[in-house]
This record gives structure tokens, sequence and C-alpha cells, in this order.
């Protein structure tokens, strides 16, 4: 089971979204994805790589010939938003060194109390994991986060293919643990969630495992 909240605007969104929300794809993967010729993907790949939003690598399966893979470069990662990067990052290390560290633990624990505010009054009176799930989904990607989650088993995956705020964080590792404090507090205290990917530990996403007791 899959729930994605569409951003889906022009051509080159659509190929660096599912690329960006997907991992590495072929051009015959985007082809079927979008519904149009193999062809038509490889020329739509060509011209974003030549814009160097887009760069390819062959990948060997055994027997037969290298399938050539398509992922983003640095440039293409730049098209997703980063919460204006260089200013979070002036404010954070100027609370650092004029008001200590300590100082800064608070400002992130006020941001966590208003966070969990903000989440809560929108998902007031949505019940069932899954369609919080679904909900929550929709207000992280509108923040940036590109979120989805899906179903294997008895086992959700709550996954995030964009972090908005990785340099923030890179800079204050409290912001990611507050981030995990408020997902456990949003989704349900009784519920096992762990993170099991890391955007900040150099994976492509974050992924939250969501198990009910």
């Amino acid at each position: 089971m899959e729930n994605y909240p569409s951003r889906l605007r022009n051509a080159a969104d659509r190929f660096l979204t599912l690329i960006k929300t997907k991992g590495p794809l072929s051009a015959a993967e985007l082809a079927s994805e979008l519904g149009i010729t193999s062809e038509g993907a490889r020329l739509q790949l060509l011209k974003l790589a030549e814009e160097g939003l887009l760069q390819a690598e062959s990948i060997s399966k055994g027997v037969g010939r290298p399938v050539q893979k398509w992922s983003l470069t640095a440039a293409g990662n730049a098209r997703f938003p980063d919460a204006h990067t260089e200013l979070t990052l002036q404010f954070i290390q100027t609370i650092k060194n004029v008001l200590g560290k300590e100082a800064l633990e608070h400002v992130v624990n006020a941001r966590e109390k208003n966070q969990f505010e903000k989440y809560s009054k929108a998902l007031d009176g949505v019940t069932g994991l899954e369609n919080r799930l679904t909900s929550f989904a929709a207000i992280r990607s509108t923040e940036g986060y590109l979120a989805e989650w899906r179903k294997e088993g008895d086992t959700y995956y709550f996954i995030e293919n964009h972090c908005p705020i990785c340099c923030a964080a890179t800079e204050c590792d409290n912001i990611c643990t507050s981030e995990m404090r408020t997902f456990v507090n949003i989704l349900g205290e009784e519920l096992n969630v762990s993170r099991m990917e890391h955007i900040i530990n150099g994976a492509r996403r974050c992924v939250y495992k969501i198990q009910t007791p």
C-alpha cells in the first residue's frame, strides 16, 4: 500500500520528483511510471543531464547488458526547497556563539512545542492510523518533505524523500531528536516508532518504521 501526495507540474518536475522519491530509475521505468514512450523518456533525461540536474550510472545485474540508472546531481537536489538555508545557519551559529548551547536547546524545544500544537490541530478529529498517516504526509509534503507512507504486512513506513531543513539539522543534531519525539507524540505513544534511514547520515531519505503493539 502506498500513499503519496502529488507534486507534479511540468515534465522536468515529474522526472525529478519521481527520481527524488523512488531513487535511481531507468528510462524504461520512468516511461512506465509516466505513461510515455521510452524514447520520450530518454530525450527528457538527456535534456536534464545537459542542464546538470541528472547523472547516469550503468548498473550490471548478472547476465545481460548493464542498465543505465538516472539519479539527481547536487544541482538536481537543489531544485527542492531548503527553507532559507543560509539565514537559518546564521541564526543557529549566532545563538550558539552569543547565547550558548543551552539557549539553542530552548529554541529547539520551543520549535518542537509549536510543531506539536500545529500538527495536533491539523489532525484533530482524524482517527485511525492510516488516516492520520495520510493527513500527516500531506502536511509534511506542503512543508517540503515529500512525505509518503507505505504498509508492508503489519508494519508501516513513513518516508520523507527530502529534508528542507537538512543543513540546519546538520548544524544542530538536536533538531532530528526533536523531530523524532514529535513523530511519536503525533502518531501515538503506544506505537513503536524507529528511524531506519537518515539523510543526515548519508541516506537518500528518512524512513520511520511504525509497528503497532
